[in-house]
């Protein structure tokens, strides 16, 4: 008699989701397979330390293989998903297909732009390294040009940080370049002051940090103008160019601009032919899967899992997390013959974010704290959701001695784009038309 082939589990995604379904099922009698298109886990919730140069990328990625080489029950493709074929099951690839008895789909997702992908060009967000080190490059180069520039304006321009999206991402951007202009950079330059640097932030909702309670929210505002920060709430953007960012009753020169005001899933409608909402969510029942096709699983950010209050499950890396264990082990279960029909239960541990050194909040619920302990707790929490990929010890190192030293370690400026481009002459500005 043949023996009989064991079910066979296709992860789509290597963020935190993917990499706890995976763990989940170690010991599970399955095969699984993990589709990426990057052979890198990344620990985004620190990437805006590498964009500001505390830390290099190999610092927050670790080669999918390596985190897996001892489950013996994972593969990996190094591929980019082009479709689903639910009836068939199977996973249309670059590579080829890729037969599934189980799919769990954790693509994650990316910035949105709100339908002006044009601004991307100049204003780029914050989810891969690769957006990290463009960010890293953009403002180091900032600092270059308005050292050599023979233009006060230039000057001015270059020195002038945007900073768009008042959310953790923006937050914790506009604190990190304020601290690399006031600290790390101050003896670096001659002919300019690094401390002279303009960062904005805009958000165009009433305050930043809009989903913590207000008076923690409060206290992020508070903290940010200490850093010389200039917070601008009930603002929207109308255009970003090179030359800067256009508000509604005025245009703000700027050389450097970074984008943290919104995200989107991309692709995942169209692969599994099922409705999305605004931002390519999929709604998916209280055991995670794709309505009507119980075999199909979506976690994490691609997901829309209704939780309290009318709210949804927030796409941050704990509730990744708790859905990709969740999923994990109901696959095990059902691969073993025995039955799963607990639902999904989400279990909020916090909101946290940081502003700057000693300075953070985070909101557990009747416990709110902020400041020197809420900075120490944030960094203890990042290195505990390190352990397990990578020892911690590294990044903690790091992260001590630019407390100690005040340096930047990865001041690096390096990028396939040109670093010299003609900036002799200062942009123009568009011309508005006449009210």
């Amino acid at each position: 008699m043949p023996k009989q082939s064991r079910p066979k589990v296709i992860i789509i995604g290597a963020g935190f989701g993917g990499l706890a379904a995976a763990r989940a099922l170690k010991r599970a009698p399955v095969d699984i397979k993990i589709i990426d298109r990057r052979n890198y886990h990344l620990f985004q919730p620190l990437l805006y330390q590498v964009a500001t140069a505390d830390l290099s990328p190999a610092d927050v990625a670790w080669p999918i293989r390596g985190i897996f080489s001892g489950q013996k029950n994972v593969s990996v493709a190094l591929t980019e998903v082009l479709d689903v074929d639910k009836n068939s099951q199977h996973v249309i690839t670059g590579e080829g297909q890729f037969d599934y008895d189980y799919l769990i789909v954790a693509s994650g997702a990316h910035h949105s732009y709100f339908g002006r992908d044009e601004w991307e060009r100049h204003a780029p967000g914050l989810k891969r390294i690769i957006d990290a080190t463009e960010i890293r490059k953009q403002v180091l180069m900032a600092f270059e040009r308005a050292e050599i520039s023979n233009s006060d304006a230039e000057q001015r321009r270059q020195l002038t940080f945007v900073v768009v999206g008042g959310g953790p991402t923006g937050v914790e951007m506009a604190g990190a370049i304020a601290e690399l202009a006031n600290h790390a950079l101050a003896a670096d330059f001659h002919r300019i002051n690094s401390r002279d640097a303009r960062i904005i932030l805009i958000e165009a909702g009433p305050r930043v940090l809009g989903t913590f309670p207000e008076n923690l929210s409060n206290k992020a505002h508070t903290s940010l103008e200490k850093l010389g920060v200039e917070v601008m709430v009930n603002t929207r953007v109308e255009d970003i160019t090179e030359a800067g960012v256009q508000l509604s009753d005025t245009f703000i020169p700027s050389a450097c601009k970074v984008w943290g005001a919104g995200v989107a899933v991309k692709n995942l409608g169209r692969w599994l032919d099922a409705p999305t909402d605004r931002t390519g969510r999929v709604a998916v029942t209280d055991t995670l899967c794709l309505p009507g096709h119980p075999n199909v699983y979506v976690i994490g950010d691609a997901a829309q899992v209704p939780w309290k209050d009318g709210l949804d499950v927030p796409g941050i890396a704990p509730a990744a997390k708790q859905g990709g264990k969740y999923v994990g082990k109901r696959i095990a279960a059902l691969a073993k013959g025995q039955p799963h029909d607990r639902p999904f239960r989400y279990r909020h541990a916090g909101n946290l974010a940081t502003i700057g050194r000693h300075a953070a909040v985070i909101d557990f619920g009747k416990l709110q704290l902020s400041g020197f302990v809420a900075w120490w707790l944030w960094g203890i929490a990042h290195i505990y959701f390190l352990i397990g990929v990578r020892n911690p010890i590294f990044v903690a190192m790091n992260w001590f001695w630019s407390y100690l030293t005040f340096s930047k370690g990865a001041r690096l400026i390096t990028g396939l784009s040109p670093l010299h481009e003609d900036h002799d002459t200062e942009p123009e500005a568009p011309v508005r038309a006449a009210e």
